[in-house]
């Protein structure tokens, strides 16, 4: 492709904000809101606060009926899928745009911020009308996806009555394929390619991770090898007494009898003791390496690595719960390890006399299956291809599918609820994406209350965080019953 001169950069620069400050025409839901794409969203994101999906208890709440959940604003408008394709958007000026940067070859999409503000709670028969203006379009940057223009769109929303219910902020990134950047630049061997005017991505072999070392056992305890393959962590019982033992013996330590069978833990614990391994540093691991000792519900304490949590937020006497991600092991070997335990949901509201600036957030943990992704693309109505086909992804510059933004503010929405609890009422959420989130990862949340305001409402920060780095950084201001 021939590169563009600056004035040709500059002219298209020109083109593309002729509409910056026009307004499309407003487009009505194809449906009313209704329970079952809220049911299908709750599913999708574990969203479990009764008032959205249970009438009887949302009878009892603050709002006397059942709501949509608030993360679902942009939902009720998004266009669908008509006859497999996705439909025209008419008058809209950030439509045109799109189209215009699709033609110039800036052919892939990745949402980057959002900022949703909600009025009021939406009710079952709503049906909402959104109408979208087009706020900027920047210069061309060269990020670590690819070459693009920012485009941002304001999007007001209102009901059938006219009244407003809300507003949504958004950014994307049309940026062309192949175009980031993932040698690096101080690559001696990549340099001297680029000198000649090749791409060292097409030239330079990806090195393979070597695995892991292999653990050693012999047939005594290969039982417990293979539950680990059955995603079982097995504690070795003697008959005579019930004793566990962990990591297995020949013999009852107390009575020295030898006959043995095991049981399977519940792979609940708390932190007992750990240390951070810095140096020396094996390739095949990760760092920084966190070893804990693991004291598990059956009483036994176990050795392992502690993952999806970083050395600072380690805390003596954490519950934790075990894992089997991929350890990159030959043989068709599973290793256990552990990371946070889920919270579990508030059952009583916070209330503001309970809440501190910097009190931390619970630790939570999110594994990233493709189940996962592709649900909660479809649950928010997202049909985006680069969300659940993994070779149009590819072919658009990602390694593989990867998590929408919708579905990135209602798992960040649904984990701040269960922190607070079903009364809580959420103003706004503002969230600017980082790293994609892949499959066959883990997100770990973790967030902090920021500040308590005048107005009674209560500020906080939130993160979440894969092995590529941050994904998500936000905030959101929710109202605590008083």
């Amino acid at each position: 492709m021939e590169m563009a001169t600056e004035a040709d950069k500059e002219a298209f620069l020109t083109e593309l904000r002729s509409q910056v400050g026009n307004t499309g025409d407003t487009l009505t839901a194809r449906d009313p809101v209704n329970q079952s794409t809220i049911r299908n969203w709750c599913d999708a994101v574990s969203e479990s606060n009764p008032y959205f999906t249970d009438e009887n208890a949302a009878g009892k709440g603050p709002y006397g009926r059942i709501v949509a959940p608030p993360a679902m604003l942009q939902v009720w408008a998004m266009p669908g899928l008509i006859m497999g394709q996705q439909p025209a958007r008419g008058n809209d000026p950030s439509s045109s745009t799109y189209a215009k940067l699709d033609n110039a070859g800036f052919i892939s999409v990745v949402a980057t911020n959002v900022e949703y503000v909600f009025h009021r709670y939406l009710e079952l028969g709503d049906v909402i009308s959104g109408t979208t203006k087009l706020v900027d379009v920047s210069e061309e940057k060269a990020t670590g996806l690819g070459i693009g223009h920012f485009v941002t769109t304001e999007t007001e929303y209102v009901d059938q009555k006219g009244e407003p219910v809300g507003s949504m902020f958004f950014r994307i990134l049309k940026f062309r394929p192949g175009t980031g950047r993932t040698i690096k630049k101080e690559d001696p061997k990549a340099q001297a390619l680029e000198a000649a005017g090749l791409d060292p991505n097409e030239y330079l072999p990806t090195p393979e991770r070597p695995t892991r070392p292999r653990p050693q056992w012999n047939q005594d305890q290969e039982w417990f090898w293979e539950g680990l393959k059955k995603n079982e962590l097995r504690i070795q019982r003697f008959t005579d007494d019930g004793t566990l033992v962990f990591p297995p013996a020949n013999a009852n330590p107390g009575t020295h009898a030898m006959d043995y069978d095991w049981v399977v833990a519940s792979g609940k614990g708390t932190l007992y003791s750990h240390t951070v391994v810095h140096y020396p540093q094996v390739p095949s691991f990760d760092y920084p390496l966190i070893v804990g000792v693991v004291e598990l519900e059956e009483g036994v304490r176990i050795i392992s690595n502690i993952v999806n949590v970083k050395p600072e937020q380690i805390q003596i006497g954490m519950p934790l719960e075990v894992c089997f991600p991929d350890t990159n092991s030959d043989e068709g070997i599973v290793l256990h390890q552990f990371q946070p335990a889920q919270p579990q949901r508030n059952e009583t509201t916070l209330r503001t006399k309970d809440i501190n600036i910097e009190d931390g957030l619970p630790i939570c943990p999110i594994t990233l299956t493709p189940r996962l992704i592709v649900s909660t693309a479809l649950a928010t109505r997202d049909f985006q291809d680069v969300h659940h086909d993994r070779d149009a992804a590819q072919q658009k510059g990602s390694s593989d599918i990867f998590m929408n933004i919708l579905s990135t503010a209602g798992i960040s929405a649904r984990w701040l609820g269960d922190w607070a609890g079903n009364d809580v009422v959420f103003e706004n959420i503002k969230i600017q994406l980082g790293a994609p989130n892949y499959p066959y990862d883990t997100m770990t949340m973790s967030g902090q209350v920021e500040e308590t305001n005048e107005d009674g409402t209560t500020s906080v920060r939130f993160s979440g965080e894969n092995k590529l780095g941050s994904h998500v950084k936000g905030t959101a201001t929710l109202r605590f019953p008083e």
